[in-house]
């Protein structure tokens, strides 16, 4: 019967052999796959097809009691079909005043190159 070092060394052999032989396949892989690209003037995209994904559209109309949206796109859903949407408008997120209570940029710069300038 084999010791503990030895069934170990054994399986670092054969996880090297494993590897080495993975690098070579997969080498021959590609350049059949690149020959067959060339040979027959394949696309990407005919190799790789994909679509776009849909862009996420946000919700225009919330339902309060639930809390489902609907961004206005397509069949409306039964709490909202028939009624009048303004009710049902999500206000949009007001965007934060800039804040005016320091130096602008263009002054901040001017106030470095003063000070390199020394």
């Amino acid at each position: 019967m084999k010791s503990l070092k030895e069934l170990l060394a054994e399986r670092a052999a054969i996880e090297k052999a494993i590897a080495q032989e993975k690098k070579v396949a997969e080498a021959q892989a590609l350049k059949q796959v690149h020959e067959l690209i060339a040979e027959f003037g394949f696309t990407a995209q005919q190799v790789f097809p994909w679509k776009a994904p849909k862009a996420h559209v946000p919700g225009k109309y919330l339902e309060p009691k639930s809390g489902a949206t609907w961004s206005g796109r397509g069949k409306p859903p039964a709490w909202i079909a028939g009624k009048d949407r303004d009710q049902f408008l999500i206000q949009p997120a007001s965007e934060p005043e800039p804040r005016q209570d320091g130096p602008y940029l263009a002054e901040m710069a001017a106030q470095a190159a003063a000070r390199s300038a020394r």
